[in-house]
């Protein structure tokens, strides 16, 4: 069984270290003849590139795709495809002085008790820089999906940062695109980008929130008991860097709410089931409802700190560590592209395991 695989039928594995030549992805089960090129991946590496504001990492990385394989004059053939972005703006010196000691935060200490050796330059495959190739399968995903299901819309988006949350009653679908944040909230925008100039002075870092929805999804996605639908969107978003909890819909705030709070209601409307709320986050017995899937994850604060912290080396001397190097201040920000591209991975694979095992919904109303 891989370690470094997920996915039924679209399948992905993901290879490469943050500082060797090279990291990517090779993706298996993409439907042949959807229309695929770079151009079409680099879009969304753009949305997670390192070094485009003052807000993340200054590691200088294009992070240009390449197509090894897989796809013929500018369709998909059906069999693997090969994805492949260069490493071009390592610093691997800035690693040097912890080769021999465990970073607090880090896997630096499991990786090393599990194998009895690490890659220590920026963590190797621990790092983040691994969703780089995430990202471009999840770009992949995306074409399918626009060429199978053309309704389909992912969009992710930070809701909380540190103690401070978005105001939903300002939400704006089209503010995520302009500001540096991914946050359907200008105002909240300005106020996060001084607050995070103050924590990046202090040397310090924050976690956040990141929430991903998959809009005009079909219902019928998903299978008991196993084989649910949020079932694998937890594990996708548990997968990512850093994340240490995920939610479906009303998460953990449905064990504050009433039976009748909670319960979505239905009435049938003109095109079909309507429900009156989406406390469920568009899934019921694991299945989609065809509302708004809703995923949210948190991010715990960046390891990474110039903040001296206690720790041991490996010969079990006691130590202080200050990680040098460039690192986000806050991951979440680029976490929005690799949650949506998770997600896009997940809801194609379901889409797919769908139509194989069940073709069009059995099931009728009205």
């Amino acid at each position: 069984m891989s370690m470094n695989s997920f996915g039924h039928l679209f399948r992905v594995t993901t290879w490469g270290e943050s500082h060797g030549p090279a990291l990517g992805a090779t993706v298996d089960g993409c439907p042949p003849n959807v229309p695929l090129d770079a151009s079409m991946l680099q879009v969304w590496l753009d949305k997670r590139r390192p070094g485009q504001n003052e807000n993340t990492t200054q590691r200088q990385e294009a992070d240009a795709v390449k197509i090894l394989s897989g796809v013929f004059e500018g369709k998909t053939t059906g069999t693997p495809i090969q994805l492949m972005i260069e490493n071009t703006d390592q610093r691997s010196k800035d690693y040097g002085d912890i080769a021999k000691t465990f970073r607090p935060g880090h896997a630096d200490i499991t990786y090393h008790l599990k194998y009895g050796n690490r890659d220590y330059r920026g963590g190797g495959r621990s790092s983040a820089r691994e969703t780089a190739a995430r990202v471009a399968a999840g770009g992949v995903a995306r074409a399918a999906l626009q060429a199978l299901a053309p309704k389909v819309q992912i969009i992710g988006y930070m809701v909380q940062m540190g103690v401070r949350h978005i105001d939903r009653s300002r939400f704006d679908w089209d503010e995520i695109a302009r500001n540096d944040f991914w946050v359907p909230d200008a105002q909240t925008a300005v106020e996060w980008k001084a607050y995070l100039r103050e924590l990046r002075k202090s040397q310090n870092s924050v976690g956040a929130a990141v929430e991903v929805v998959a809009r005009g999804l079909p219902a019928g996605l998903g299978a008991p008991v196993y084989g649910k639908l949020d079932t694998d969107l937890a594990a996708a978003m548990m997968s990512i860097n850093a994340v240490k909890g995920v939610e479906i819909g009303e998460g953990m705030a449905a064990a504050a709410l009433t039976g009748t709070d909670n319960a979505d209601e239905i009435t049938m409307g003109p095109d079909g089931p309507v429900f009156s709320s989406n406390h469920a986050g568009g899934i019921l017995g694991g299945i989609s409802t065809g509302q708004d899937v809703v995923v949210r994850f948190a991010v715990k604060p960046t390891s990474s700190i110039l903040t001296p912290r206690k720790s041991i080396t490996t010969e079990g001397h006691p130590i202080e560590v200050i990680t040098k190097g460039r690192h986000d201040p806050c991951v979440g920000i680029r976490a929005v592209p690799v949650g949506e591209a998770m997600m896009a991975c997940v809801v194609l694979d379901h889409l797919l395991l769908h139509r194989g095992l069940i073709g069009e919904n059995q099931g009728k109303i009205g």
